[in-house]
């Protein structure tokens, strides 16, 4: 399948922890790259949960990280630090836990908040999709992330807090886009470990809708054994078990993206 419109940067993010980021950056990224995209994950968080479930863990200990990239105190080539996969066409940015430290480190930088931004856009050109895997906080990790971004996926447990909380990533995205990056825009709500069956999971669900309007997924992603089983592997649950329940989520939702990206490369097409 061909490029349907210019290349994307997305970032993964919730200030919460446990909520599904890293699996939906690791499935969705994979999901495009099996329509042959040309796609880059970045792993921005420091437990390393992206490049562990790729199969690079070892790697990252070895090699160049994105904490190299983020504290060098001179312009670096960033296509230097991606590293292949199994996965055909899709390529990573690895980290570990030496990026406890480059929030600290970066404090005194100049331009702390672009220095992701400044690398990314060196490879902009070269990928279809690029996903920016954040960590759990709203930290200046998560700022980088936000900064370099043309979108923001925010996947949102179903449970009794969802809600609490994401008023902070709202206002978050809003200072961004008002101060840094203007162009920034909510790409949706992705509702993650749902359970239908409960009148919890249903009202949860019906709140976020009423919240967020369309820009909820219409897609949610149950809870799937297989989708926490797939890192242990190294690998993604698309590629662990292509038919389970959480596999056929994720590939849904990669088909509302690539649909939602027809649809505004067709608005721009006739406004142009």
């Amino acid at each position: 399948m061909v490029t349907q419109g210019p290349p994307r940067i997305i970032a993964i993010a919730n200030q919460k922890g446990g909520v599904g980021k890293t699996t939906t950056t690791l499935n969705l990224a994979t999901a495009l790259a099996l329509t042959d995209r040309r796609v880059l994950v970045i792993d921005l968080d420091p437990q390393g949960n992206l490049t562990s479930g790729l199969g690079r863990k070892s790697q990252a200990s070895e090699g160049r990280t994105v904490y190299e990239a983020l504290t060098a105190e001179s312009a670096l080539e960033f296509g230097q630090f991606v590293v292949g996969t199994d996965v055909k066409g899709l390529s990573l940015v690895m980290a570990d836990r030496s990026l406890t430290g480059a929030e600290l480190e970066m404090v005194s930088m100049i331009a702390r908040e672009t220095r992701l931004r400044t690398l990314v856009r060196q490879l902009r050109d070269t990928y279809d999709y690029i996903f920016i895997d954040t960590p759990p906080s709203l930290g200046l990790l998560t700022l980088n992330g936000l900064v370099a971004a043309d979108t923001v996926i925010i996947p949102l447990h179903s449970e009794y807090f969802a809600l609490e909380g994401l008023a902070d990533l709202v206002a978050t995205v809003r200072r961004v886009r008002t101060s840094l990056n203007p162009q920034l825009e909510i790409e949706g709500v992705l509702l993650t470990m749902h359970d239908e069956r409960t009148n919890l999971g249903q009202q949860v669900a019906r709140e976020v809708r009423e919240f967020f309007k369309e820009k909820v997924f219409e897609t949610v992603i149950p809870r799937n054994i297989k989708l926490g089983e797939a890192p242990s592997h190294g690998i993604p649950a698309i590629l662990y078990d292509k038919n389970s329940r959480g596999a056929l989520a994720y590939l849904s939702v990669a088909k509302e993206i690539l649909s939602r990206e027809l649809q505004v490369n067709k608005t721009e097409e006739n406004h142009g």
